[in-house]
């Protein structure tokens, strides 16, 4: 590890102050949910309500660091929202959904990520309530019908072919919104492979670095997936990798910003290779490379993403200014100071 670490990278975009009072965050205790009420609390808002399912693992501790005003569990959200219970909000950041790729279940995920994602939507867009919710670049599929954000209207939506029950599940909502005409009432975020501090509760659906950095712990080496491809090497499939602090700041510039609307692509707008993020985590550990490629699972091998890459063209469009953090940059903050003490967001003292 390096002696000297440099300080943890700030949250990267517009410093300035927020135009919310009150925020609700579904989602609020998972991955980029959590990441947001942290990039809110820096940007001077706390006064939030948390809505998540806590469940049994231990994404509750990505609460502990952060000033929020209350939490309630999903399934108490709708009634106390549409019954007023709740109070007044500026923004909904709705992140909570079934994020596992390799969910089968088709009917709990077009309930949970669809039918609940419309049922918040048709409440906030009425009141004028700023709505964000996550979409996700797997509504693309393989890529064949393009990864352009600038398709917004329901025939364009309508060509793109999910490879997955998940990413089937975001396209539906994309689709409703279009073709019920709010989609350009609301913002609906595309993440690419978003990876940082606070996924440790995500189990399979944990990034590669988080996943890495435990089996170079133990073993000193990582896995990487071989291609089943000819026109790719061995750990050359290529991901748009996003760090966490880099997505939270491109969503809450969508959110604060007015003229902001419709579809995003949010990544990097780079391609890496997986072997290039096994090298920077390596670096990142103070390590030699010792990668070993195994083959990929039968259950996944039709489905796979061989290449993916944002084009943010819409996002810069949109305002957005500020430099996105160089993969390596990004996973060297990653383990110095998360991965290496097992801590979260707002735990950097």
């Amino acid at each position: 590890m390096p002696e000297q670490p440099a300080p943890p990278l700030p949250a990267s975009g517009d410093p300035s102050p927020l135009p919310f009072s009150r925020v609700l965050v579904t989602g609020g205790a998972g991955f980029i949910g959590s990441a947001l009420v942290w990039a809110l609390n820096r940007r001077g808002v706390d006064r939030v309500v948390i809505v998540d399912r806590l469940g049994t693992d231990e994404k509750w501790r990505n609460l502990v660091p952060l000033a929020f005003e209350d939490y309630l569990e999903a399934d108490d959200l709708m009634p106390r929202l549409t019954s007023g219970a709740l109070g007044d909000f500026d923004c909904v950041l709705h992140m909570g959904a079934c994020s596992a790729t390799t969910e089968r279940d088709a009917t709990y995920l077009a309930r949970n990520n669809f039918e609940f994602t419309k049922a918040l939507a048709q409440w906030a867009v009425p009141r004028q309530v700023r709505f964000v919710y996550a979409s996700s670049a797997a509504t693309y599929g393989d890529g064949a019908a393009g990864m352009d954000d600038r398709a917004q209207d329901a025939a364009s939506l309508q060509r793109l072919r999910p490879l997955n029950a998940y990413g089937y599940s975001k396209h539906l909502l994309d689709l409703w919104a279009a073709r019920h005409g709010v989609l350009d009432r609301m913002v609906g975020c595309k993440f690419f492979n978003v990876f940082g501090p606070n996924e440790a509760h995500k189990g399979d659906m944990r990034s590669l670095v988080h996943k890495a950095f435990g089996q170079v712990e133990e073993t000193g080496s990582v896995k990487l997936f071989r291609s089943h491809r000819p026109d790719y090497r061995d750990g050359e499939q290529t991901r748009d990798f996003l760090y966490v602090k880099d997505c939270v700041a491109m969503t809450l510039h969508l959110a604060a910003a007015p003229s902001a609307s419709g579809l995003y692509n949010l990544g990097s707008g780079v391609a890496n290779s997986w072997n290039e993020l096994a090298s920077a985590l390596f670096a990142a550990m103070g390590r030699e490379p010792r990668i070993e490629y195994v083959d990929m699972p039968l259950a996944i091998r039709d489905k796979y993403q061989y290449r993916t890459q944002a084009d943010i063209g819409r996002l810069r469009a949109a305002g957005y200014t500020a430099p996105v953090t160089p993969l390596a940059d990004a996973v060297r903050d990653y383990v110095t100071h998360y991965l290496v003490g097992d801590r979260r967001l707002g735990d950097e003292g």
